[in-house]
């Protein structure tokens, strides 16, 4: 699994200042501790022997100067840390990256060498080795990546088949193409491998829970968005009748609903309407004010049905 995340949170986890274990990192054993202490006497020496030397009047600026580089045994481990930091921080993308350990092994790494003279007389060359271990992680996806670190004690908990995290940086955005990894995280053994402490694991611990507890969110999310959509359409089913209508034409169901008076009155009688209408050609505008044509009506019987028949005949016995 690999999840993009933000440049803010990238930033959280790599710190831009040395944290405490960066600054221990870079502290050192007892031999380092003296290297530096050395370049800050000399610095500080240097700095004082120009100023002897060339009788510069800046006596301010190389005051301070000489203050500073005689401190560099103590503000040296931030200055190297930082600058590995901002190594990392360059890297314009990042991703959380989860998979298993699909293997691991040992090796013997050459950290340095040193130069004696035996008995004899002859020049002898010391390698100092170290052994450390190898990861080999991967996903379903296909990714594979391949870390190594010093060996700890602790790391003998490390088995195939554990889940590992990690941070991954590139300079792509779909990150297609990894260029930097950092330390792994094991959570089923809750230890590090790692050779610097590149991440702030406070923080990294953080974003490892709340992916954990989203991976189980959208699962219950797509069951309550389902029970959504089936809602909707029992409801539509039950009204068919009345939602194709709506569909079709919601301006005339508002338009009965404002005329309902008038309405009422053509549901009770609607016949007379139509039997007006197909003797129209019979009747002219003085029949809807006067009473006349309606005898005019009766003289032409020709044109009258049965029921109108029977009506002037019992109107014609008195003329008779």
């Amino acid at each position: 699994m690999l999840v993009p995340l933000t440049r803010q949170k990238f930033e959280q986890l790599v710190p831009w200042i040395a944290s405490s274990p960066q600054y221990k990192y870079y502290w050192g054993k007892f031999p380092d501790f003296l290297q530096r202490l050395l370049i800050s006497v000399v610095s500080a020496a240097v700095l004082l022997l120009v100023k002897v030397l060339f009788g510069l009047n800046f006596g301010a600026i190389i005051f301070l100067l000489g203050f500073v580089a005689s401190l560099y045994w103590f503000w040296g481990p931030v200055f190297w840390a930082s600058v590995r930091n901002a190594k990392y921080r360059n890297y314009k993308y990042s991703g959380f990256f989860r998979g298993r350990v699909l293997d691991w092994w040992l090796t013997e790494e050459l950290i340095g060498k040193q130069e004696t003279v035996n008995n004899r007389g002859e020049l002898v060359i010391v390698e100092n080795r170290e052994k450390w271990i190898n990861l080999e992680l991967g996903d379903d996806t296909g990714f594979t990546a391949e870390f190594k670190a010093p060996l700890r004690p602790y790391h003998k908990a490390i088995a195939r088949g554990q889940i590992a995290e990690m941070l991954v940086m590139s300079n792509r955005s779909d990150l297609s193409t990894i260029d930097q990894i950092s330390d792994i995280y094991i959570p089923s053994s809750n230890l590090w491998v790692s050779d610097y402490p590149f991440l702030r694991r406070d923080f990294f611990n953080e974003v490892s829970d709340r992916l954990r507890d989203d991976q189980d969110r959208p699962r219950r999310r797509r069951r309550d968005f389902q029970d959504d959509e089936d809602r909707p359409r029992r409801r539509r089913i039950e009204n068919s009748e009345y939602n194709s209508r709506d569909e079709q034409d919601e301006t005339p169901r508002r338009r009965r609903i404002e005329n309902s008076e008038y309405n009422s009155r053509d549901e009770q009688d609607e016949t007379p309407r139509r039997r007006r209408i197909e003797n129209s050609e019979y009747n002219s505008r003085d029949d809807e004010q006067d009473e006349t044509p309606r005898r005019r009506r009766i003289e032409n019987s020709e044109y009258n049905s049965r029921d109108d028949q029977d009506r002037p005949r019992r109107r014609r016995k008195p003329e008779e």
